[in-house]
């Protein structure tokens, strides 16, 4: 039997945000950083990248280590971290990696023959003198780029914008030669940065970072992070050049500005910065975008939503969910894992993640793992306090009499909704357990597409690992 896919679509011991998808040859490739459970920083791991076939979004295969640290020459001592990266296929049918050092300003470049093979170290995109983009005076820092190779060029995008610098005036768009590191055309402003925005279409979203470009039909489709940095906006040009048009926000991973179950200003999750793009596959577009857990910015995992390009080229807003790939709700029968939650809030709302330092009081609910990096194994939420809630959506339930929760901690109750602000329709008691342990109540779920809500009650803190849904 098929599996059913999940949001996060990875395994849940992986951590790979920044995520830019590419089809080549029938598969979809994500290639993006690599953050660390427990990290301290952002993308403090080698690249990795992890493969699925286009029709079969749950079945995600691991490619290995594609470009280490310390490939890169400025690197060797490997003190330097890889930044979001992005992929093209050249004229030569090869793929190029190009990606940024976290302490360079400039672009670097890697080289393979095939999209998820050992990428080698190929050079820097330069001047046609040779001195390196983000060097030269006048040049602008390059960061995140997102690239395009078409009609014989290279379309490179980059930019990293804080909201108060004057100097970076926003994404850039380079035109590159087709040996793919030499400057064709000098760096032109696509979506400006805050002190420019004014009076454009992006004065409500101005470019703040994670710039990727991507082509549907005869429009070219800029997406970007913008300085409120939870969401993912877009905008449109007849031409890889621009000028672009602000046209929306494709998602938040906080969830704001959806009003279809809750308050639109209402955010449902714990964000923080966001990285991603559009691709179509198997003839369905999707929005791939990144969210935060362990209760820091610095462990992020890839999620994904479909997503709709409407006749007129728009893209509405997409809300978070715990079955992106899926193709449809879930099956309202069996355990599913509590790490695929796409809702999480307690009594302190908050649309981002803050500082490790915020999240250490302990007011917030976290997925979270035991197992350290790279070790396979489980995810769970963590630190449910009384009222806290665990979201997953959508399921379609049949016949649905019988819920159970495998918990750890301190007894109380889960209650069980269909609306996060609906009546409980049913009450799971839980005692105290130091280790896993399985809880039921007969709790009869309405038939129909589901979203369920999972809400603790207590006087202490709760752990939850799983829930099931028994069928008569």
């Amino acid at each position: 039997m098929k599996k059913q896919g999940f949001n996060p679509y990875l395994p849940s011991w992986e951590y790979i945000p920044d995520g830019e998808p590419h089809v080549f040859d029938g598969r979809v490739y994500v290639f993006g950083s690599h953050d660390r459970f427990g990290g301290h920083t952002y993308c403090p791991n080698d690249y990795v990248c992890w493969s699925a076939p286009v029709d079969n979004l749950s079945d995600w295969r691991y490619e290995g280590v594609i470009y280490a640290r310390t490939d890169d020459p400025a690197n060797k001592d490997g003190d330097m971290l890889l930044f979001a990266p992005d992929v093209t296929r050249g004229a030569d049918g090869r793929y190029y990696l190009y990606y940024v050092l976290d302490q360079l300003p400039v672009i670097s470049v890697a080289v393979c023959d095939t999209p998820a093979g050992r990428y080698q170290f190929y050079g820097y995109v330069h001047h046609p003198d040779g001195s390196r983009l983000g060097e030269r005076e006048g040049d602008a820092p390059q960061f995140d780029p997102g690239v395009l190779f078409e009609g014989n060029a290279v379309y490179l995008y980059t930019g990293f914008c804080p909201p108060a610098d004057a100097n970076r005036r926003g994404s850039m768009v380079t035109v590159l030669e087709p040996d793919m590191l030499t400057v064709r055309t000098e760096p032109v402003t696509v979506a400006p940065s805050a002190p420019y925005a004014a009076g454009t279409g992006f004065a409500d979203f101005p470019f703040f970072e994670a710039s990727s470009i991507r082509k549907a039909g005869n429009t070219y489709y800029f997406i970007y992070s913008p300085i409120s940095n939870h969401e993912l906006c877009y905008a449109r040009s007849s031409s890889p050049l621009g000028p672009f048009t602000f046209a929306g926000v494709i998602i938040s991973n906080s969830d704001l500005h959806i009003d279809t179950y809750k308050p639109a200003d209402q955010p449902m999750f714990y964000g923080g910065n966001n990285h991603g793009s559009i691709e179509k596959i198997n003839g369905q577009w999707y929005i791939f975008y990144h969210r935060h857990t362990n209760g820091t910015n610095f462990s992020r995992q890839g999620c994904l939503e479909p997503v709709r390009i409407l006749p007129d080229g728009a893209i509405p807003q997409v809300e978070l969910t715990s079955c992106g790939g899926n193709g449809g709700p879930l099956k309202g029968a069996g355990e599913y894992p509590a790490h695929i939650a796409c809702n999480l809030f307690c009594r302190h709302p908050a649309v981002t993640t803050g500082s490790p330092g915020d999240w250490m009081d302990c007011r917030f609910p976290r997925i979270t793992q035991d197992a350290p990096d790279g070790q396979e194994g489980f995810a769970h939420i963590a630190n449910l306090r009384d009222g806290a809630v665990a979201g997953f959506k959508y399921f379609d339930c049949r016949g649905v009499r019988r819920v159970c929760v495998k918990v750890r901690g301190n007894a109380g109750a889960y209650q069980l909704r269909t609306q996060w602000d609906g009546e409980a329709i049913g009450e799971i008691p839980v005692g105290h357990a130091n280790e896993w342990k399985t809880f039921q109540a007969e709790i009869a779920v309405p038939d129909g597409v589901q979203a369920l809500y999972f809400t603790y009650r207590g006087p202490g803190i709760s752990n939850l690992a799983s829930f099931s849904l028994e069928t008569e």
